[in-house]
């Protein structure tokens, strides 16, 4: 029954992934500049989702005082467009407050980061239902925010998804899927601290192209239909192996957001805690869509049931082989 559910989740994920562009969060992100005067200037980068070429129509808000002091720059990457220029304000930024127009009308989030010139930081998620973050005081570092900034890169990260739903085809008693989840948990974790405090590093482009082709190895592993691979003995020990791999993925999304000196260990343990609680909410509507099932009598033929996995592990190769185009061009 885990393995019929599974694949409804992961043709819902395959679905998801395809068609939901909207749901790929905005990111603004702003990094004080040495100044000459007492006016403060940021570089801003401001990264909005395409959907179906066109961007989204949003727009950050900052102080009145504030003003453009350069041109913006634009670059066009696969799925998303990338403006820099340099923010002016004479009066700062704190007291003030900074939002995204037009985030109300969407289903998207944004990923909020600013970098005063006295080395705090803010870093938070704007919604739809909270478009605008009020700057007061010095108290800003907001390391809370790392949580749900955890949280909303787990459930935005389909790979990562795709990877925990295709290690649950091998599992069938609870005992063995709760060791094999929390040897991924242990594993990611681990790189991801050692990453985010600059102890291990490696490039992020080929590190999420052989996140791809983990997937595609669960679904080989599967889909060959025999009893004796090394996933289907030692699954635990495959979830460990490429949950180190993972972890290196989890960093990439860290580094970019940034963490704050004065609260590094703290953001470092919210933003995997905030991993961990998306990852166990996947898990968790696993478990209680079996419990559904079970209960409605709901039955799935089993060749019908292994559909799914043969997407997830197609789209995979392609994510594999595009990201392999990428670096190689």
């Amino acid at each position: 029954m885990i393995r019929r559910l599974v694949a409804a989740l992961l043709a819902a994920c395959c679905a998801q992934s395809a068609a939901a562009h909207e749901l790929r969060p905005a990111y603004l992100r702003l990094d004080a500049r040495p100044a000459a005067d007492a006016t403060e200037r940021y570089a801003v980068v401001w990264k909005t989702p395409l959907t179906a070429g066109r961007r989204l129509p949003l727009v950050p808000v900052f102080p009145p005082s504030c003003s453009r002091a350069a041109a913006a720059v634009d670059a066009v990457t696969a799925d998303a467009l990338v403006q820099r220029w340099d923010l002016a304000c004479p009066d700062g930024l704190r007291g003030g407050e900074v939002a995204v127009d037009g985030l109300a009308a969407t289903a998207t989030e944004v990923v909020l980061h600013i970098a005063f010139a006295d080395g705090t930081r803010a870093a938070t998620v704007l919604t739809p239902e909270q478009p605008s973050l009020a700057l007061r005081g010095s108290g800003n570092a907001a390391a809370a925010g790392y949580l749900r900034l955890g949280v909303t890169h787990l459930l935005f990260g389909f790979d990562h998804i795709l990877f925990v739903l295709s290690l649950l085809f091998f599992l069938q008693r609870l005992a063995p899927l709760a060791k094999a989840v929390t040897a991924f948990t242990v594993a990611h974790s681990v790189t991801l601290g050692l990453s985010a405090v600059d102890l291990v590093q490696l490039p992020q482009a080929p590190v999420e192209a052989v996140i791809a082709l983990s997937i595609v190895f669960l679904a080989v592993e599967k889909l060959r239909g025999a009893r004796d691979t090394i996933t289907a003995r030692h699954t635990w020990v495959v979830a460990f192996a490429f949950g180190l791999l993972h972890g290196f993925g989890f960093a990439g999304a860290l580094a970019d957001i940034g963490l704050p000196k004065e609260n590094l260990l703290l953001a470092l343990l919210l933003f995997n805690l905030g991993v961990e609680v998306g990852q166990l909410a996947v898990v968790c509507a696993g478990l209680g869509a079996v419990w559904a099932a079970d209960r409605l009598g709901l039955r799935v033929p089993p060749r019908l049931a292994l559909v799914p996995l043969w997407a997830s592990g197609g789209l995979a190769a392609y994510w594999f082989v595009s990201r392999t185009v990428a670096i190689v061009g």
